[in-house]
């Protein structure tokens, strides 16, 4: 399934969590601080910035996230593996060119940009970033796509 995106941010829904899709629109560096140290990968127009809700949620943090990468390039920090606050991230962001969903891993522990957690309803997923906007592997049954505007714009200006 092909979605065209420019500026605007699809909500991929699910009864109980939620993906929100962007382009990243420019090039930039983007930082990923882990415990390790830092990784720094290039971003390209095309890549996505993805954020994931896997308890739902409102959509404006997720917004939020997304405006923070993208327009502002704010880095990203990875939890250890066993952090306990891993569990109380409501939204966790991955950006890259593909990233796929999954329900096994533990929320903010993975600095590798190509997977993000996910509610099992959305897990298995793969999103990829196209010229015009994203492609993405068939959604379950009962996950509806709605494309947004980025609020944020148009309240705080």
């Amino acid at each position: 399934m092909n979605f065209p995106l420019l500026d605007e941010i699809a909500l991929i829904s699910g009864e109980q969590s939620f993906l929100l899709v962007a382009k990243a629109n420019e090039r930039f560096p983007l930082c990923i601080e882990n415990p390790e140290g830092e990784i720094c990968q290039g971003v390209d127009p095309t890549d996505l910035v993805v954020v994931s809700a896997p308890g739902g949620g409102p959509v404006e943090p997720g917004i939020m996230l997304i405006e923070l990468v993208r327009k502002h390039h704010l880095p990203l920090l990875v939890l250890p593996k066993d952090h306990p606050g891993s569990g109380r991230l409501g939204w966790v962001i991955s950006v890259g060119p593909r990233i796929e969903t999954n329900c096994a891993i533990r929320r903010g522990t993975h600095p590798e940009q190509q997977v993000i957690c996910s509610h099992d309803e959305l897990s298995g997923l793969t999103l990829t970033g196209t010229r015009e906007g994203f492609a993405t592997t068939p959604l379950p049954g009962g996950v509806f796509v709605k494309m947004l505007k980025s609020r944020l714009e148009t309240e705080f200006c």
